[in-house]
């Protein structure tokens, strides 16, 4: 439906309606969640054989007891699969603990404390700054914000960051010493960045020698549809600025989002640097489960395969929620929304000032979103525009109902707003 034809009056019996369905939930008492994108125990029941693996299996064909000290990097044959998967070296992959989330604060840490490969450690500048794509990932920002560190806003657009705005700031200022991305369906818009978008930020000139892009690559196999858009490799010949980038992946939306692992590549000279300071750190990771989780993978094709049994999952909760957004929206232009082919989000975008009334009428009828501003450093959407939906985690059998507490909720804030006009 298009407001923008509709007459005052005809916008107001809309919005009249709309209230009456809305007060009608209200009264039902639901308890519904959008919120987060966690793996519904569905998708978690797909790796329960790992647990086989791991309670059986302790040393490799080779001999190595994987249960005692050793293997600071990882388990060979973890590091081996991971490799093949990624298209890299298995000499640059490095294995984390059971999340990419802890890797990225180490990595930032060090840089914070010692500096990058011998570079002036960041907590001796007066000032620090990241370039964050917005709308982006709320925990990349709580990590920034934790450090202290500034964060320049960057629009996030259909093909990747704004890299006009992006070359103008690393090329002209030398404080700037990172940037997060989410370059695979994007937390939240689903977006994947380009060819020429990767590209670019392989070659753009930056003031600072240090500067380091953290390649947050958690959703580089999470494809719902076969024809997807695949991500250029980062880590190839042509890229001559390798040192650039730390790319983090794990397996916590493949395997358990509690019991996977991960894994930084990253270029000769920053795993060397990495793999000096780690050893101060820890002996080692938890190598039985690393040897687990390289049985179970095996291979690209078996990754392939595995992940195709979490997209049959998805799939209907995603195209629940977007065929109701089509229902009731399509052809608008004061409601858009995002139809990613992978990941784990859809990215609502309202009308300026609206994104906090639609979650409070959600939550009034009783379903939890990610509180307004989330995906914006600080929790600062200065356009209040942003929503960020998560469909994975909710029961099949609840997505009818929480389809219609958002599109209703969204009709009601959306023809509230107008009506003001």
């Amino acid at each position: 439906m298009d407001y923008s034809t509709m007459s005052q009056e005809a916008l107001q019996n809309n919005f009249n309606g709309a209230k009456k369905r809305h007060n009608l939930l209200v009264k039902e008492k639901l308890n519904l969640d959008l919120s987060r994108g966690k793996p519904s125990p569905e998708q978690l029941d797909l790796s329960m054989p790992l647990l086989n693996i791991c309670n059986s299996t302790f040393s490799s064909p080779k001999g190595t007891d994987y249960r005692n000290y050793g293997y600071l990097d990882g388990v060979p044959e973890l590091r081996e699969v991971l490799a093949e998967i990624l298209s890299v070296n298995k000499e640059n992959v490095m294995i984390g603990g059971s999340n990419s989330l802890n890797l990225m604060y180490d990595v930032l840490s060090r840089a914070y404390c010692f500096g990058v490969c011998g570079q002036t450690p960041w907590c001796k500048l007066s000032e620090i700054k990241f370039i964050c794509p917005v709308p982006g990932y709320d925990r990349h920002f709580t990590l920034l914000e934790q450090f202290g560190i500034q964060m320049i806003s960057v629009p996030l657009n259909d093909n990747g960051p704004d890299m006009d705005l992006v070359e103008e700031l690393v090329a002209s200022d030398q404080n700037i010493k990172g940037m997060f991305c989410v370059p695979r369906f994007s937390n939240p818009t689903g977006i994947v960045y380009s060819d020429e978008v990767v590209t670019r930020l392989m070659n753009m000139k930056t003031l600072a020698t240090d500067f380091r892009i953290f390649w947050d690559n958690a959703y580089f196999a999470h494809d719902l549809y076969p024809d997807a858009p695949k991500l250029k490799n980062v880590f190839c010949e042509e890229n001559q600025n390798i040192d650039r980038f730390y790319m983090f992946v794990s397996t916590s939306k493949i395997t358990f989002a509690s019991g996977g692992i991960s894994a930084l590549v990253c270029s000769d000279k920053n795993f060397a640097s990495m793999h000096k300071m780690l050893s101060a750190q820890t002996i080692n990771y938890d190598k039985i489960n690393q040897y687990a989780h390289a049985q179970f993978l095996q291979s690209p094709e078996n990754l392939r395969l595995h992940m195709a049994k979490h997209a049959e999952i998805l799939r209907p909760k995603f195209e629940i929620i977007i065929s109701a957004l089509r229902e009731a929206f399509e052809g608008s232009t004061v409601v858009r929304w995002t139809e990613p082919k992978g990941g784990y989000f859809i990215t609502i975008t309202t009308l300026p000032k609206v994104a906090h009334r639609v979650i409070e009428l959600c939550k009034k009828a009783g379903l939890k979103l990610t509180e307004a501003g989330c995906a914006h450093p600080l929790h600062r959407d200065d356009m209040d525009s942003t929503i960020r939906v998560a469909p994975s985690f909710a029961p099949m059998e609840e997505l009818d109902l929480c389809a219609k507490v958002l599109v209703t909720s969204l009709e009601y804030a959306t023809l509230e707003e107008l009506c003001k006009k």
